[in-house]
C-alpha cells in the first residue's frame, strides 16, 4: 500500500479546514465525520496550506466525491484566492450529476464538456482524477477518461489558461450538497 501512495500528499486532514480559505460565504464549507461538506450560498474554498506552498503547475490530483440530487460543484486548478464571485483564473473540472446545467461531472468546464449524461451517480462515492503536465490535461472519473486535451499554443482565453496556482472547491448554490474526502495531490516535475 505504501508504495502505491508514494509522492501523494493529503490536502485535507478530515478533521477541520486547516490549510483552506473560503471566499465570501465561509459557512458553505464544514467538516463532518471526516468528510468535507459543501452546502450553502456561493463560495469557493481555496487550498492555502503548506503542500508545495499551495502552488502547483504539473501535478496529479485525486479525490473521492459524492453528489446529492441537483447538486453542482467544481474543482478548480491553477487558480488563486478571490474574495467574491467565481474564480477568474484557472480551469474548472465540473462536478454535476443531476443539476440542470447540461455540463456534467468530468468535463473541463466550457472547454471540453461532458454533456447531458454524467459518468457519476448521486449518493455514491466516485473517484475524481486530474493530471496536468505542461499544457496537457487529463480527467478521469472512476478510472474512465472523460477529458484528454492539450491547450493550443494560440489559446486566447486569458481566464482559462495553463499557468500555475492552487486548487479550489466550489460551493455553487444553496440547493447543492456535495461531499469530498481523501483529497490528495502528487506534485510532478
Amino acid at each position: 500500500m505504501g508504495s502505491k501512495l508514494r509522492g501523494w500528499k493529503s490536502l485535507f486532514n478530515g478533521e477541520n479546514l486547516d490549510g483552506w480559505k473560503a471566499s465570501e460565504n465561509e459557512g458553505t464549507f464544514s467538516v463532518k465525520d471526516g468528510i468535507l461538506v459543501v452546502h450553502g450560498e456561493r463560495s469557493h474554498l481555496f487550498y492555502v496550506g503548506p503542500v508545495n506552498d499551495a502552488s502547483f503547475k504539473n501535478f496529479e490530483f485525486k479525490a473521492q466525491v459524492m453528489t446529492m440530487d441537483k447538486a453542482n460543484s467544481g474543482i478548480y486548478f491553477h487558480t488563486e484566492y478571490k474574495e467574491t464571485g467565481w474564480p477568474s483564473k484557472g480551469y474548472e473540472c465540473q462536478v454535476n450529476t443531476t443539476h440542470r446545467d447540461p455540463k456534467k461531472t468530468g468535463g473541463l468546464y466550457g472547454v471540453v464538456d461532458v454533456n447531458d449524461i454524467a459518468p457519476s451517480k448521486n449518493e455514491e462515492w466516485f473517484d475524481y482524477y486530474i493530471k496536468v503536465v505542461d499544457k496537457h490535461i487529463v480527467i478521469k472519473i472512476n478510472g474512465e477518461t472523460t477529458v484528454d486535451w492539450t491547450e493550443p499554443d494560440d489559446w486566447e482565453r486569458e481566464d482559462r489558461k495553463i499557468s500555475e496556482g492552487t486548487f479550489a472547491l466550489q460551493g455553487h448554490d444553496p440547493g447543492s450538497v456535495v461531499h469530498y474526502k481523501n483529497i490528495m495531490v502528487k506534485p510532478l516535475p
